[in-house]
């Protein structure tokens, strides 16, 4: 444990599993808040964010979610990912076949087909993500322009990050006006369709109509935008983050390259040539790979959880800390996933840490790439769903190979909240 203030506001970095343990599930009811805070005046659909809300609102936020990701539901959402498959393999095609090798970088590439699923998936509607020219009105286009980090953007982030009480005075925005009113409008316009209708709809919107049946009551409108703002939110930025990191390990070590390649083959065939549900579950190689990337680069660099209740910590050298209310905790999840002390030769790419014969060495402490605990990220079963059959589509076909114009060693962009590499990561695409 490493004890300092911020400002006035007393912090705990804590570096040992027991200690994240302890925090994130044991002495749970003490830390309930995480360290980031919206004002629901300024910021009314990112207010509902789980990430941004506790007690009866988290609870009932969480509670709607978990309906939405069960099996069952992901089953009837793997439709519309489906399509987007299609999409992206046409636009692929048609991408490389103007040219020998395709040049792009891959959070750009990414981001294409995430918000093509974040429109497909949450609404029902074409994301207008695939065409030959940016279309300024694309979901891919619309989340770049909220997400794309600038030096305001940093400032903001860094004030609220070190000061999180100071947004209460001065009001900081981060959802643009007009994003809230073209989220409002769409999802207004949907609803009173689907209220009216009977024909089914393999979407998040379609989820949350039939609850409201089950229960027999309507949801708030800001609720259920609220809800689509989410999908949208999580399932765009992370899931291309995520996506681009192991696209450009995957560049960098060639033989795992081919490796993941095979088994897409192997498990395709099994499952006469079409990409289905059973056979994303089928690649379990490709789940390795994922997580090792996860553990390298991962999309949240910490965690930081606020005490509401007196406990007392302890560290594994017998250190004790009387934890008080007001206290923020931080989980530094980076350096734990790099840990030397936990993992052994931590900057090795090395997906077969977490092979069956393997992955019970890991403490699942120091590896979090969606949280933990109850408060852990309720869509993580879609996010790896839409992330594998990317991934699939685009190794079945293609091979990736860095570009010159990756800047390397890797540098990581400071002072933003989600991770990003500077300069971007370039790849060439070829066909096979």
């Amino acid at each position: 444990m490493v004890g300092f203030y911020k400002g006035l506001v007393p912090s705990l970095v804590i570096r040992e599993p027991n200690l994240v343990k302890s925090v994130l599930l044991t002495n749970l009811s003490s830390f309930p808040i995480n360290g980031f805070r919206v004002q629901k005046d300024v910021d009314p659909l990112f207010a509902y964010h789980p990430f941004f809300t506790h007690g009866e609102k988290w609870l009932n936020g969480r509670k709607r979610l978990t309906y939405a990701f069960t099996s069952g539901k992901l089953k009837i959402l793997f439709v519309a990912v489906n399509g987007v498959c299609k999409k992206f393999q046409d636009y692929l095609d048609r991408r490389v076949n103007s040219n020998d090798k395709y040049e792009v970088e891959l959070k750009y590439l990414f981001s294409k087909f995430t918000g093509e699923i974040a429109a497909n998936a949450s609404m029902g509607i074409d994301g207008r993500c695939f065409g030959d020219v940016d279309d300024p009105l694309a979901f891919d286009q619309i989340g770049k322009n909220f997400f794309e980090p600038n030096f305001f953007s940093r400032f903001l982030l860094n004030i609220v990050t070190l000061f999180p009480s100071v947004n209460r005075f001065t009001k900081i925005k981060f959802t643009k006006k007009e994003l809230e009113q073209m989220f409002t409008t769409l999802v207004k316009e949907n609803l009173e369709h689907r209220r009216k209708e009977s024909t089914p709809r393999y979407d998040f919107l379609e989820i949350m109509v039939q609850l409201e049946k089950e229960e027999g009551k309507q949801l708030p409108l800001d609720v259920l935008t609220a809800g689509v703002f989410t999908f949208y939110i999580d399932g765009f930025q992370t899931s291309s983050i995520t996506l681009s990191f192991i696209g450009f390990q995957l560049a960098m070590h060639q033989d795992v390259q081919e490796r993941l390649r095979e088994e897409v083959k192997t498990v395709l065939e099994k499952h006469g040539g079409v990409l289905t549900y059973e056979a994303v579950k089928d690649m379990t190689y490709m789940d390795q790979v994922i997580c090792e990337s996860q553990r390298y680069y991962s999309t949240l660099s910490m965690m930081i959880k606020i005490c509401t209740e007196e406990c007392e910590l302890e560290g594994s050298d017998g250190l004790k800390c009387r934890v008080k209310p007001g206290t923020e905790i931080i989980i530094p999840i980076y350096g734990l996933q790099k840990d030397p002390r936990y993992w052994s030769d931590p900057e090795t790419f090395d997906p077969d840490r977490f092979s069956e014969e393997r992955k019970h060495e890991i403490d699942k402490m120091t590896f979090m790439p969606f949280g933990e605990g109850p408060r852990m990220c309720v869509g993580m079963r879609l996010a790896l769903l839409q992330i594998k059959c990317c991934l699939a589509i685009l190794l079945k076909g293609y091979k990736l190979e860095l570009s010159a114009k990756t800047k390397l060693p890797l540098k990581l962009l400071h002072f933003v909240f989600l991770t990003e590499a500077e300069g971007g990561l370039w790849v060439h695409l070829s066909k096979l």
